[in-house]
């Protein structure tokens, strides 16, 4: 039976994760580079918890121990996959990069992110998708940035431009997300290009796993530099995690692990693919639960 570690992203977070981690070597050696205490974050309310660039290295970390208390349990994934921030912890998990650099990468990064202003995210929940469609392409500021499941989607742009559309659409539910600019826009360009210069810095080992990206979701891929392009790109580019879990399927995959906080990938994954075995790992005591 083939198996894929999914590793989740920004919004999984929630106040308490990771309570059972925080003796691991890596909690205190990320904390050292952060200059803050990632246990104290993880425990602190959603006005901390809840920025971005104190998230985004929270919910590494958390997925990287538990990678790694998985494969010292003798687990092993046969494809890696994450949602927007998790694909760092899926290639750490893959060996693309070491642990601290890594988390110097999502640093960066988060903390470039929760410096964009200028656009609003808003998630879509029971719509017409072939009107959605026709509307995005109708309006050059906004796009569909996260193509969840085939009824959850969020959309990404302008504020008057997200807002027109959801007016057009009238969706059974919207929700404004509570970010500080449109990720996975072409409004992240700026932010995108410095973040390109730091990233261009880091060399990639090729993977001992196969990645699938939210990029070019239908192809696995273990080269170094391939996946380094595809976070290249990722920051403007939208997390097409519907089609990669469409074609986990096609792959063979029968079982998804998330890895790390929350149940919000196994939440879509089931939406999207029903038949799918669905396990979450959060904690240690899961880990362990898991057997081998």
């Amino acid at each position: 039976m083939k198996t894929v570690w999914v590793f989740p992203g920004q919004g999984s977070q929630g106040q308490g994760m990771g309570a059972d981690l925080v003796n691991s070597e890596k909690f205190a050696a990320a904390s050292e580079v952060l200059g803050w205490s990632v246990a104290e974050v993880c425990q602190s309310g959603n006005e901390i918890l809840g920025r971005t660039d104190f998230t985004q290295p929270c919910l590494y970390v958390i997925s990287a121990v538990l990678s790694d208390l998985l494969k010292e349990q003798g687990h092993k994934p046969d494809f890696v996959a994450g949602h927007s921030l998790g694909e760092y912890s899926a290639l750490y998990c893959a060996g693309a990069f070491d642990f601290l650099t890594g988390l110097k990468l999502v640093q960066k990064r988060s903390v470039l992110m929760s410096g964009a202003t200028g656009g609003k995210m808003a998630a879509l929940m029971g719509f017409d998708r072939e009107k959605l469609e026709f509307l995005i392409d109708q309006c050059q500021d906004v796009v569909i940035a996260n193509d969840n499941s085939g009824d959850q989607v969020v959309i990404s742009g302008t504020a008057e431009g997200v807002s027109a559309v959801i007016a057009q659409l009238k969706p059974k539910r919207s929700v404004y997300l509570a970010v500080s600019g449109a990720f996975h826009s072409p409004l992240m360009a700026e932010a995108a290009a410095e973040f390109k210069h730091f990233l261009d810095k880091v060399e990639f080992a090729d993977l001992s796993i196969p990645f699938l990206s939210n990029v070019h979701p239908t192809s696995p891929t273990q080269s170094g530099k391939v996946c380094h392009n595809y976070l290249s790109a990722q920051m403007t580019a939208p997390v097409r995690w519907r089609e990669l879990c469409l074609h986990l399927a096609e792959l063979g995959c029968a079982r998804v692990i998330e890895v790390g906080a929350g149940k919000v990938l196994t939440g879509l994954v089931k939406r999207i693919v029903p038949a799918m075995g669905l396990v979450n790992v959060a904690d240690r005591g899961q880990v362990l639960a898991l057997g081998n």
